[in-house]
C-alpha cells in the first residue's frame, strides 16, 4: 500500500504588526502678536496771530516838552558855615512844651538831627549824649535831638533809655531842610530823599559855631563836647 502522506505542517500565523505609534499632534502655532496701532500725531499747535500794533498817537506838545526837558535833581542841602545866622525855629517837644532857638539865647545849643527813634545807631547816639549831660552843662550848652517821629514815639524812646534832654518833633522836615539835614541818600542801589545825620552847634548869640554833616552816630557826642 502506498505510504500515507504526512499532513502538511500548519503554517504559523504571521506575527501581528504592532500598530504604528500615533504621531503627536503638531504644536499649535501662537497667533502672531497684534501690532499696536501707530500713535496718532498731535495736531500742530496753531500759531497765535501776531498782536496788532496799536497806532502810536502823535505826541502832544506837553509830552514833547517833557521829553525834551532835562530831569531836575533835587538841590543839594544848604550847608551852614561858622558865623552864619542859625535859622530860628519853634518845635513841639516830647513833653508837650514848645522849644524855640530864640528862647535859648545866652546858651550854646547842640542841635542834632537823627533818622529814627529807638533804632540801633540813633540809640547809641542818644545814650552818648545822655551820659555827657553834666559835661555839656559845664560848657553852658543844651542838647536837643530832632527827628520826624511823633510825640508818642519820642516819649517811648525817652522813657526806655532814660534820656535827659528834649526830643523835638519836626514832622514836615522843614527845620531839617533849613539846617541841611535833609537830602539825597542811597541804600542797596536805590537813591531817595531822607534824613542826613547832622549836628550843628549854635553859640550864645544865635550864630553857627560848628556844622557837621553825615556824621557817625557813635562818637558824635564826644566829638562835639571836645569842640566846645
Amino acid at each position: 500500500m502506498p505510504a500515507k502522506k504526512k499532513p502538511a505542517a500548519k503554517k504559523k500565523p504571521a506575527a501581528k504588526k504592532k500598530p504604528a505609534a500615533k504621531k503627536k499632534p503638531a504644536a499649535k502655532k501662537k497667533p502672531a502678536a497684534k501690532k499696536k496701532p501707530a500713535a496718532k500725531k498731535k495736531p500742530a499747535a496753531k500759531k497765535k496771530p501776531a498782536a496788532k500794533k496799536k497806532p502810536t498817537a502823535p505826541p502832544t506838545a506837553e509830552k514833547a516838552h517833557a521829553a525834551a526837558a532835562p530831569v531836575e535833581t533835587p538841590a543839594a542841602p544848604p550847608k551852614l558855615a561858622p558865623g552864619d545866622d542859625a535859622p530860628d525855629f519853634a518845635l513841639p517837644a516830647d513833653d508837650g512844651s514848645t522849644v524855640s532857638l530864640s528862647g535859648l539865647r545866652g546858651k550854646r545849643v547842640v542841635l542834632y538831627f537823627y533818622p529814627k527813634d529807638d533804632t540801633p545807631g540813633c540809640t547809641v547816639q542818644a545814650c552818648e549824649f545822655r551820659d555827657r549831660q553834666e559835661a555839656f552843662a559845664g560848657k553852658n550848652a543844651v542838647v536837643l535831638g530832632v527827628s520826624r517821629d511823633d510825640a508818642d514815639s519820642h516819649e517811648r524812646f525817652r522813657e526806655k533809655w532814660n534820656l535827659n534832654f528834649p526830643l523835638l518833633i519836626d514832622a514836615d522836615a522843614s527845620v531839617h531842610r533849613a539846617y541841611g539835614a535833609w537830602g539825597l541818600k542811597s541804600n542797596y542801589g536805590k537813591t531817595f530823599e531822607g534824613v542826613l545825620r547832622t549836628t550843628v552847634v549854635v553859640d550864645e548869640a544865635g550864630k553857627v559855631l560848628s556844622y557837621a554833616g553825615s556824621v557817625k552816630a557813635e562818637g558824635n557826642a564826644e566829638s562835639v563836647l571836645k569842640s566846645l
